[in-house]
């Protein structure tokens, strides 16, 4: 066997111990008559040893010719190291070599294989093989198996079963684009790879199966951005005869379980807030409540002066950022300028010093009075000491301002702390959202969401009052799981689909296997979907996926690893009967 024993397990107990290693050079450090030579693994890192008068003359030599990264096997014995490294568990001992195989020799890689490397992130990617064997990237590949591993351990304890579902399905219009794959055996016709299981969950609820769940991949061919990757994974899952409340204590339980098995925290509450409460009060759907700065609309009491800037605004509204009033002018132009670039898009902002006198004083001091300022404290929820900073406009778009300065804020002050975490759900989404382009309704959600019970009779007369049955969980300012109950009967369904400006045959022909399956009796259901890929991130205290994924795409959808996508030559696209029309 290439081994005995693994880099990371020897110690103390093991002197005089005959072992076999095998692993990587590290690095070595040569001193003419004694050579030491670091050799990595997986497991860690364990000290070689060849010394000149204990060391056979060919082995000695054989030393002197390793470079960093050959792979290569050691036999020898363990023993007590004279100058002893605390950091590592292998600290205490090291290998006197007897015997020494190169099994591969390597290239001087292009980027040092340490934890603090000096390789940019075009060049790792290019060459991420090499980046998985540093410590921050495979930990965190293991840190995802970890997490992996407690939600199948859980979701099986709750009767769930892991069942696959198709990666070559039917292409749908709705959502983002499909990556389509053309069918040799069938000329003309395409294949979709799945944007979510989602029929496919829903027809196993019909087939009696109770309770479902998958890691599956999905994939979407949309614009990306810096965090987003067109592969994705979801925990994806699926019950039947239940209600949201079911759901919605099922998923608690999970995200307890990883909050506690992986991080060792208790969470005690799950607070629950509605769609419309999140944007008024956070200006997004996503909310972070590891700290406050809720939103204060200021309209009655901030209008009707002079200042035409507020009385010509749909809304006006503020946030009371805490400890801040003692800031300079040039950290507050510095907020300005941040929420003035194209990304943010505001004109201005407006600014209350609270003092910790309790005195007030503003950028607008010309047009309001410190008890015109007071009020505005007080609708914030400021206090002596804070500072509150005001946007106004079209009220959307506003809030969205708002919000994006509320997380910038909360960086700056440290308040986003990655090893603290605050989970929410935001329920009473709204079923649809009117298109102006298309001058249509489209689905919030997806098509399948079931309408609130109680909105039903809305769904005629007026249906963009209609909350749809569905929920999201929220985790530190990020959507990490979303789900729905969903409709089980035909004629509902066939309602929605008209509601979206299908036509009866367009339906029929996008979804009519799921509409035929629910006059066979279709049980309630529901389900959800979590996030892996940014839940696993977030639990890991990191802010980007990259690293929690294998071998991730690039900004460009790009693998630049194995160069793909790429050109197929003449002879596949004749055999799948296609003709490129390029410009």
């Amino acid at each position: 066997m290439y081994r005995s024993h693994t880099c990371g397990e020897l110690n103390s107990s093991h002197i005089n111990t005959a072992v076999t290693l095998a692993g990587w050079v590290q690095k070595s450090r040569d001193k003419g008559f004694m050579n030491w030579v670091d050799l990595r693994d997986r497991y860690g890192i364990t000290q070689l040893i060849f010394d000149e008068s204990r060391s056979e003359k060919s082995v000695f030599e054989a030393a002197k010719t390793l470079g960093r990264e050959f792979v290569i096997q050691v036999k020898g014995t363990v023993i007590e190291r004279e100058a002893k490294n605390k950091n590592i568990p292998t600290g205490d001992i090291e290998i006197l070599v007897s015997e020494l195989t190169i099994l591969n020799a390597a290239q001087l890689p292009p980027f040092t294989i340490e934890d603090e490397t000096d390789g940019g992130e075009d060049i790792r990617m290019k060459y991420r093989y090499l980046d998985i064997r540093r410590n921050p990237v495979k930990n965190s590949l293991i840190f995802r198996h970890k997490v992996s591993m407690e939600v199948r351990n859980y979701l099986s304890k709750q009767g769930f079963c892991e069942i696959e579902t198709p990666y070559l399905i039917k292409s749908t219009p709705e959502g983002a684009r499909d990556f389509v794959v053309p069918s040799r055996m069938n000329e003309g016709q395409f294949y979709a790879l799945p944007q979510s299981p989602q029929t496919f969950k829903q027809l196993l609820m019909v087939g009696g199966m109770d309770k479902y769940f998958q890691i599956v991949k999905c994939f979407r061919d949309e614009d990306l951005r810096a965090d987003r990757q067109p592969e994705f994974t979801q925990i994806d899952c699926e019950m039947a005869f239940v209600e949201q409340e079911d759901i919605l204590n099922v998923f608690e339980g999970l995200t307890r379980h990883l909050l506690k098995e992986i991080k060792g925290v208790e969470v005690d509450t799950f607070p629950r807030i509605t769609y419309d409460y999140a944007m008024k009060t956070y200006g997004n759907d996503k909310p972070d409540i590891r700290f406050d700065m809720k939103f204060g609309e200021l309209n009655a009491v901030a209008q009707h002066k002079d200042f035409p800037v507020f009385n010509s605004a749909e809304l006006v509204v503020g946030i009371a950022v805490p400890g801040c009033a003692s800031y300079s002018r040039k950290e507050i132009d510095a907020l300005i300028d941040w929420i003035k670039r194209p990304q943010i898009g505001a004109s201005g902002m407006v600014y209350v010093k609270y003092e910790l006198d309790g005195s007030l004083k503003s950028s607008v001091d010309k047009f309001y009075d410190e008890a015109d300022l007071k009020k505005w404290a007080e609708i914030t929820n400021a206090k002596p000491g804070d500072l509150i900073l005001i946007l106004s406009g079209k009220a959307d778009k506003t809030r969205t301002q708002l919000s994006a300065l509320r997380m910038e804020v909360a960086t700056r002050l440290g308040l986003r702390k990655p090893d603290e975490f605050a989970p929410l759900w935001v329920v009473d989404f709204p079923l649809l959202e009117w298109d102006e382009d298309s001058q249509r309704y489209h689905a919030m959600h997806h098509p399948f969401t079931s309408p609130k019970p109680e909105d039903m009779i809305l769904i005629e007369t007026e249906p963009g009052k209609v909350r749809a049955n569905a929920y999201d969980m929220v985790l530190n300012g990020n959507e990490i799981g979303g789900g729905s109950i969903r409709i089980h009967d035909r004629d509902l369904q066939s309602r929605m689909f008209s509601l979206l400006g299908f036509s009866p045959e367009q339906a029929e022909n996008q979804f009519g296997f799921l509409m035929n399956a629910f006059q066979f009796g279709a049980p309630p259901h529901g389900g959800l979907a979590f996030g892996l890929d940014r839940l696993v991130a977030i639990l890991g205290g990191q802010e980007t996926i990259r690293d929690f994924i294998a071998f991730p795409k690039n900004n460009s959808g790009r693998d630049v690893m194995i160069d793909a996508p790429s050109a197929i030559d003449d002879a596949q696209l004749n055999e799948l009967h296609i003709k490129l029309n390029l410009k």
